[in-house]
């Protein structure tokens, strides 16, 4: 049972909910503001070519990990103090300044060619990062609570996430056609396209505020507790969804070096880019659909199994069909990310809502900064084939666990 503390922070939830004065176009203007956000950060000109520029500048596949797991420690140092500002600071507040931030990281890349500077750029972009995961979900849930539309919250998050891949995907063409004249030019046009979420982010409504508290890190101590320990069901979840999450960013990663073993000319790394950024778009679109027809239970043991298979029939399939398996696993990729995200939402409270969300990102990146250097270097000194498979085993013990565990709460 919930202590008379969360009792209060559920009554104070259920008194925002019913109030019903602010316009119905308010949720329409969030929404499509929301959608802005998302397509500014994930209209990535320059991921389907990014290891290809590093490699441009001396930089081998352990350097990128790092690079990426400086990026991982900056959102893992704060993405629950990010989470817990925006709860107490305002959603919008941090997604505007997330925003900015995310520009300068892009900025930075644009305009400077060495690792230190790239770390730097790395340091921003996470940071930015931090600061909208977790508050954009949150707004996003309030905003359907404050118009008694819970049940298609699951719907939108679906539709923003197949609107980031749709604009990953199409941009894959233009990175790549870009990267065709020059590797430097996707930046620059990337740096435009991060500036479209600060005016977008402006213009978002907050629904829900909350007076400021005596002592931040008593409650954030308080939050993590009750995520973390007493609600048991919810902590489940959240590893779960963590390692999972952690799972498909790594293979991300992968790609671009699969391509790169099959020597696959730099034309066509957009165009492959955008096909399986497309299956995630078509896949999430469907999301809700999908948790309706399996359930809790059916639909976190499908998606782990496809997950964990995807890495080792990768490591075995290094040819071109092994495209046709990551066309598999980005699917499943893009029913996963709603799914999860829905579960973790509905066992929450609105107050701590955001927190919750970045403790549920703090995991992701917290376990891809402790593997992607090793991962890494098994690439390097070892091969693909190697890093591909102990990756499967680092995603399935672990989520096998907490998969029974959640298994065991429910009964």
């Amino acid at each position: 049972k919930s202590s008379g503390y969360w009792q209060r922070i559920h009554t104070f939830a259920c008194l925002n909910k019913n109030d019903r004065a602010i316009p119905l176009k308010n949720m329409k203007q969030n929404i499509l503001a929301l959608y802005l956000i998302k397509l500014s950060k994930w209209f990535s000109l320059v991921m389907p070519i990014i290891v290809l520029f590093y490699e441009d500048h001396g930089l081998g596949l352990q350097d990128v990990f790092i690079l990426k797991s400086v990026y991982s420690v900056a959102a893992v140092t704060l993405e629950i103090p990010s989470g817990y500002l925006a709860d107490v600071w305002g959603r919008k507040k941090c997604l505007i300044l997330g925003c900015i931030l995310f520009f300068g990281g892009y900025l930075c890349y644009s305009f400077t060619s060495t690792f230190t500077a790239f770390l730097f750029a790395e340091i921003l972009l996470g940071t930015g990062q931090t600061l909208v995961n977790g508050a954009d979900s949150a707004l996003l849930y309030d905003t359907t609570v404050r118009y008694k539309k819970e049940e298609l919250y699951l719907r939108y998050e679906g539709r923003i996430t197949m609107i980031g891949n749709f604009a990953e995907a199409i941009a894959g063409i233009f990175g790549g056609l870009l990267a065709a004249y020059s590797l430097r030019l996707p930046f620059y046009a990337q740096a435009f396209v991060a500036f479209i979420g600060i005016p977008a982010a402006f213009a978002l409504q907050e629904f829900n505020t909350k007076s400021k508290v005596q002592n931040p890190v008593s409650e954030i101590l308080r939050i993590l507790k009750y995520s973390l320990v007493t609600n048991r069901k919810l902590c489940y979840n959240i590893m779960f969804s963590g390692i999972i999450g952690a799972a498909t960013l790594t293979m991300a990663w992968f790609v671009q070096p699969v391509l790169m073993k099959l020597e696959t000319p730099t034309s066509y790394y957009g165009v492959i880019w955008t096909a399986l950024n497309l299956t995630v778009g078509l896949s999430a679109l469907y999301s809700d659909q999908v948790e309706r027809y399996f359930g809790m239970r059916k639909s976190n043991t499908f998606i782990l199994l496809v997950i964990v298979g995807g890495y080792i029939s990768l490591a075995y399939n290094l040819t071109y069909w092994g495209l046709a398996i990551l066309s598999i696993f980005y699917i499943i990729r893009g029913f996963a990310t709603p799914i999860l995200k829905g579960y973790i939402n509905q066992m929450t409270f609105s107050e701590m809502r955001a927190t919750v969300l970045s403790i549920r990102n703090f995991v992701i990146r917290l376990i891809f900064a402790a593997i992607a250097p090793f991962i890494g270097w098994l690439n390097d000194f070892y091969s693909l084939h190697v890093a591909l498979l102990v990756s499967a085993g680092i995603i399935a013990i672990p989520g096998i666990l907490f998969l029974v565990l959640q298994f065991r709460k429910a009964d």
